[in-house]
């Protein structure tokens, strides 16, 4: 079975996007090319400056968006310092959704080791937090094992179950449809019942394609691009993630108890690209391709 070009347009209702600080700061008006509402996540990377995510989540508020601002729980010396950052957040910008992960360090600089900790601390409840994200990785992970990613995503779902907040997984980016329809089954299988947001690269260059996910050591879709890159010409031209789209769109028409319900973009940069991409494509206004492997659109 096909998804149509209506259900292909459907997948992204509701899409969300991610930008780093310094990708923010080169934005003029985030309205110029977002719809308004549209939920935006904001990274708190190793050894940034955490009032940075607070600033940029202060101002996503007020132009009219949903912040959804990182806490990364091994980024936190004391339990007094996450208490605070959540204070401000919500105060200063009106955080009401967050996405929780362990970070990007292999060592805690504090009592966080892991995201279950700062679910279990009560502290979400206590600064109302409504919507909460987790991380989720259809490919594993460099940082843990397989055996212990089932398990956390177990007791996240044990703990969903016994809280108030609306809990969601969202992915790492990821190049090929078939790791992530497969890993999404198997989770489904073993008891999953959160829904997923998947997590795709925006508009990019291969280059810059290659570089984010060499650095964030992805898993085996990296292969996709990987062969792609061997044309030395291919390097400089920009890449839609419309075959990626349109198998996902494929599956849940196929499957339609897949909790595959939205799309988180990776931007890498290409915020003001990749968010008019996506809003013409959920629109109607361009009907994307099926051919194998990322569609070449135009130089950047």
């Amino acid at each position: 079975m096909v998804a149509s070009a209506k259900q292909i347009a459907s997948i992204l209702e509701g899409f969300s996007l991610e930008v780093t600080p310094a990708s923010a700061s080169k934005v003029d008006r985030f309205e110029d090319f977002l719809p308004r509402g549209t939920s935006v996540n904001v990274t708190f990377l190793p050894g940034a400056n955490i009032q940075d995510t607070i600033d940029v989540s202060q101002r996503l508020s007020l132009e009219g968006f949903n912040p959804v601002p990182h806490i990364a729980a091994r980024n936190f010396e004391t339990e007094y310092a996450l208490e605070e950052f959540l204070d401000k957040l919500v105060s200063k910008a009106n955080v009401s959704e967050v996405l929780v992960i362990a970070g990007g360090i292999s060592k805690p600089m504090g009592p966080y080791a892991n995201s279950m900790q700062i679910l279990s601390s009560g502290l979400l409840e206590k600064y109302k937090i409504k919507k909460l994200g987790v991380a989720g990785h259809p490919e594993g992970s460099p940082d843990i094992s397989s055996t212990e990613i089932h398990s956390a995503l177990r007791e996240k779902n044990d703990w969903a179950q016994n809280s108030n907040i609306d809990v969601y997984i969202a992915t790492q980016f990821c190049f090929e449809a078939n790791p992530i329809i497969s890993w999404e089954q198997k989770i489904r299988r073993a008891g999953n019942k959160l829904p997923i947001h998947i997590g795709l690269p925006g508009l990019a260059t291969l280059k810059t394609l290659l570089k984010f996910a060499q650095s964030s050591g992805i898993g085996p879709s990296i292969r996709v691009l990987r062969r792609q890159s061997k044309n030395v010409a291919k390097l400089i031209l920009i890449r839609e993630p419309d075959v990626i789209l349109s198998k996902l769109a494929d599956s849940i028409a196929i499957d339609p108890n897949s909790l595959i319900s939205k799309i988180h973009f990776y931007p890498f940069g290409g915020i003001a690209k990749t968010a008019a991409w996506a809003t013409a494509v959920h629109a109607g206004k361009i009907e994307i391709g099926r051919l194998a492997g990322f569609k070449v659109c135009e130089k950047d």
